[in-house]
């Protein structure tokens, strides 16, 4: 699948930034399937890879930008979606959830889109 989703960045609860990844929110307005996706964002001519997660109702995405620490906030972004890297799961602890997201943003560095 490779399907480009554009959107303004809003707040999210935080829970990314907490586990050491900070996120991108953005709310969806048609249904993509739920899971972890290999994406790419550009920033100022810059491309950037991303580990993106869309929840299991479809209605929100969280991006975290790999080398990007910049607050973009109230932006317009435009995120390309790619392979999909694992279905949505549930951890007994955020440090289970810490080492999977860790582990899927490694799988991602290694390909491309």
């Amino acid at each position: 699948m490779k399907t480009s989703i554009s959107g303004k960045v809003i707040q999210g609860r935080g829970k990314g930034k907490k586990l050491g990844f900070p996120t991108i929110n953005i709310e969806l307005n048609e249904k993509i399937g739920s899971g972890v996706y290999a994406g790419k964002v550009n920033i100022d001519n810059k491309e950037y890879k991303a580990g993106v997660f869309i929840n299991n109702r479809g209605t929100l995405l969280g991006a975290h930008i790999i080398g990007f620490s910049g607050d973009l906030y109230g932006e317009e972004i435009e995120i390309e979606i790619g392979e999909k890297i694992r279905e949505v799961m549930k951890f007994d602890s955020d440090q289970d959830l810490r080492q999977q997201i860790k582990s899927d943003i490694e799988k991602i560095c290694l390909r491309g889109l």
